[in-house]
């Protein structure tokens, strides 16, 4: 682990070079499709025609402005490596689906207007937004994927105190916390489902679901979590990755206590309630608290907080006797 690194290479190139490619492509498409363009194009649409226009270089700027700063001014946290890999996977998700719906309408809206007379006569498929987020999501997930982790690591140097929970039998102990199937499709219904449905109705088109849809996704990925415990550590995995991981080495102790994530985080999911403390809190009731050599804090909610608690304990004991018995025997 490399305790020096400021910047994430793969963060750097999909977070802050993908933006700026991105912005720099619309203005060099405008420019060579500008011949074939109207003086002024169209550049914003009720649900029936423009209302909006402007000449296709004020367009193209204008346009990659906005793909640096909301787009990139998201993802670009991927590229900071001493932060929390968790928040930069989900800002960089979010940010180049920005991107993505930025740059695809930007494509469609000039490719609508090559060789028309008046771009008062065009009219801006709507479609292009859901799959802006669709195609930027999707890249941003695999941006998310090849992400590191590269905070520093300090190993413990004595062993959890006495009085913590131990386990007779360590060995591997999960849980999916946070909301389960059933609980994930009620959320995707209520916060994608059904206000795409209605703003579809709104619109007199079906583009709103390809908007709504994939965010109420991204949003239901944030509210659902597994915790596994092994000999090599504690892990919190989310959307299929590897969000925070300590390693067994680095554990100082896990205890178990009663935690109202309102009150003791201001919030329920994944939160930081300072810069070293972390939690992944879903519910009222026990929790597993662990401390680590390096000063982090992590709190997960868990109905099976004593066997976590327990399990990690007993195998950062086993740790320091295996480390004994090798200084014992050379």
């Amino acid at each position: 682990m490399n305790h020096t690194r400021i910047v994430d290479p793969a963060g750097a190139l999909f977070g802050l070079v993908l933006p700026v490619l991105a912005a720099l492509s619309g203005v060099i498409l405008t420019k060579a499709w500008e011949p074939r363009l109207p003086a002024e194009i169209a550049t914003h649409w009720t649900t029936t025609s423009p209302n909006g226009f402007a000449t296709p270089t004020s367009s193209a700027w204008t346009f990659a402005l906005m793909t640096v700063l909301l787009g990139g001014g998201c993802s670009v946290i991927a590229a900071l490596a001493p932060a929390t890999l968790m928040m930069r996977r989900m800002m960089l998700v979010i940010g180049l689906s920005v991107v993505g719906v930025i740059l695809t309408v930007q494509v469609v809206m000039l490719s609508i207007q090559l060789d028309v007379r008046d771009a008062a006569d065009t009219e801006l498929p709507f479609w292009s937004l859901g799959l802006g987020v669709v195609i930027g999501a999707a890249i941003g997930m695999a941006g998310a994927a090849l992400l590191r982790d590269y905070r520093r690591r300090v190993l413990a140097t004595q062993p959890p105190e006495p009085q913590l929970p131990r386990t007779a039998h360590p060995g591997t102990v999960a849980d999916t916390i946070g909301f389960g199937t059933v609980g994930s499709l009620v959320l995707l219904v209520l916060l994608g489902i059904t206000p795409a449905v209605a703003v579809s109705a709104l619109a007199d088109g079906w583009w709103p679901l390809g908007v709504l849809i994939p965010l109420g996704l991204l949003i239901v990925s944030r509210v659902r979590f597994r915790v596994v415990v092994d000999q090599s550590g504690i892990s919190v995995v989310n959307m299929g990755m590897t969000a925070l991981r300590y390693g067994i080495d680095e554990i100082e102790g896990a205890r178990v206590d009663r935690i109202k994530p309102f009150d003791d985080f201001g919030g329920w999911g994944f939160t930081v309630k300072s810069p070293r403390n972390f939690g992944v809190v879903t519910k009222t009731g026990p929790a597993v608290i662990v401390t680590t050599a390096c000063g982090d804090r992590l709190t997960v909610t868990s109905a099976r907080a004593d066997h976590l608690a327990g399990a990690l304990n007993s195998l950062a004991d086993r740790r320091f006797r295996l480390e004994h018995d090798r200084v014992a025997g050379s």
